[in-house]
């Protein structure tokens, strides 16, 4: 059957009998996904009868494991190129999404005001903008006394999915992060401090007077912490929130794409917010026709299917219809 962009949802006709038999599916790698799989497969266990035992211990030991056959589906936020995909013997497709946030330790800066943009940003985390005083930042807030302290930035000390969109971001807003550094899940960070996971970000920033970190939209969301304002691709300064989310996922071109990798970061359309990024899964294809085959693709379809409340409960935006439904078509014909 060919792919196709919109229309019904697709059904597998082995699925139509019922009920099934119960299965447990393993998944494991990105701590992105990890509150996105684990809510969809407490809901859908009544109607799909799938039980998920999802372990969230990073993008690369993800791929690693689905890799050498020991989980029934990885995650990743790096997706795998078409090569390596082609050798492993796995399907790749996006499940949801979500942003990536500046969170800010500024006494004397009113909560979730500061104005960053993506040069500047590079620049901070380059070590080329030491100083809250500095005045490219000075300019990006007119309105704002900024503080004559020092800037602490705080990077992921761990291999991170995070940090691997952070820095794409980074690369894409600035030719010199992009030569000097680049992207990364792991970099070589020019200075600043290193923290282990979400947690460990915004720990360190607490503790630390003049500092900024990066961390997972839905993480920040979910602990209430301080956020900055992000100049857009459009010039706009915004605020992250899940309209914002969904409208740099609805201005991408997901047709152009063979695989469903389309960047998201920094993408046009007023209100985008400038870092977005897709989780994605892993499926071996040699495994489709077993009964835990079977189970993970009733797991994502009844994901993609009635998982969207869920999603924005916890600070994600799901795919366009058109997206899962092409998804759920592909996987069929292989």
């Amino acid at each position: 059957m060919a792919a196709a962009w919109g229309g019904p949802s697709f059904v597998y006709a082995e699925e139509v009998r019922l009920p099934y038999r119960d299965v447990t599916i393993t998944g494991a790698g990105s701590s992105f996904a990890a509150p996105v799989y684990e809510g969809w497969g407490t809901a859908a266990f009544s109607q799909t009868k799938v039980h998920v035992n999802y372990q969230a211990i990073g993008s690369g030991a993800g791929q690693d494991q689905v890799i050498a056959g020991t989980v029934d589906f990885g995650a990743t936020d790096k997706p795998m190129g078409e090569v390596a995909l082609k050798k492993a013997g796995l399907y790749q497709f996006p499940t949801v999404m979500s942003g990536v946030v500046v969170i800010v330790h500024l006494k004397s800066v009113p909560r979730n005001t500061l104005r960053l943009d993506g040069p500047v940003l590079a620049g901070i985390y380059a070590g080329m903008i030491t100083d809250w005083n500095d005045s490219r930042i000075q300019a990006l807030n007119p309105d704002i006394k900024l503080p004559d302290e020092e800037i602490v930035p705080i990077h992921r000390a761990d291999g991170s999915g995070t940090s691997y969109v952070f820095t794409s971001y980074l690369s894409l807003v600035s030719p010199e992060w992009k030569n000097h550094i680049g992207a990364g899940t792991l970099v070589e960070w020019p200075g600043g401090a290193g923290a282990r996971g979400n947690d460990g970000i915004a720990a360190l920033v607490r503790q630390t007077e003049g500092s900024l970190g990066y961390v997972e939209f839905a993480y920040a969301e979910g602990n209430n912490l301080p956020v900055a304002k992000l100049k857009t691709h459009d010039g706009v300064f915004i605020e992250p929130n899940l309209e914002s989310l969904a409208k740099a996922a609805s201005s991408a071109d997901w047709q152009e794409s063979s695989g469903f990798t389309v960047s998201l970061l920094d993408q046009g359309g007023a209100g985008s917010w400038p870092i977005v990024s897709a989780t994605y899964a892993l499926v071996p294809l040699k495994a489709m026709k077993t009964a835990e085959g079977a189970g993970v693709r009733r797991f994502f379809q009844w994901g993609f299917e009635h998982g969207q409340e869920i999603n924005s409960s916890l600070g994600y935006v799901g795919l366009p219809a058109k997206v899962q439904s092409a998804i759920l078509v592909r996987w069929a014909d292989k």
